[in-house]
């Protein structure tokens, strides 16, 4: 049974940092990435990483701050989140596919998503 499991989230500063990771079980996927979704608004996109690691990309809003990496031997993606501001206030999510894509609908698997709460 595929599962994606996230942990991580929490309640912080603006300023702070926090480090999400998830776990795949099952296999090893193509494409891993990271979405996030407000209250009142559309999942969106926030990085991406390729099998090997060696390509990453992410939204122009988490640039500098944030940063994609993954362990294949351990079946972990993370994001580490850096100077965190306010309104990066949102659900987390891991994403599974095999294809890398800024579009959710290409991803088949999904987490159960881990709240990220940043207060100015």
């Amino acid at each position: 049974q595929v599962q994606l499991v996230e942990s991580g989230g929490g309640s912080v500063q603006a300023g702070d940092s926090l480090r999400l990771s998830c776990i795949a079980s099952g296999r090893t996927y193509i494409a891993m990435g990271w979405f996030r979704q407000a209250p009142g608004k559309e999942r969106e996109f926030v990085a991406i990483i390729n099998w090997s690691g060696g390509t990453t990309y992410s939204t122009d809003s988490v640039k500098g701050r944030f940063t994609i990496s993954r362990d294949n031997a351990k079946n972990t993606v993370y994001l580490q989140m850096n100077s965190l501001k306010p309104e990066d206030t949102a659900v987390y999510y891991c994403a599974a596919g095999s294809l890398s894509a800024t579009n959710p609908q290409a991803y088949a698997y999904w987490g159960q998503g881990t709240q990220v709460t940043v207060s100015s």
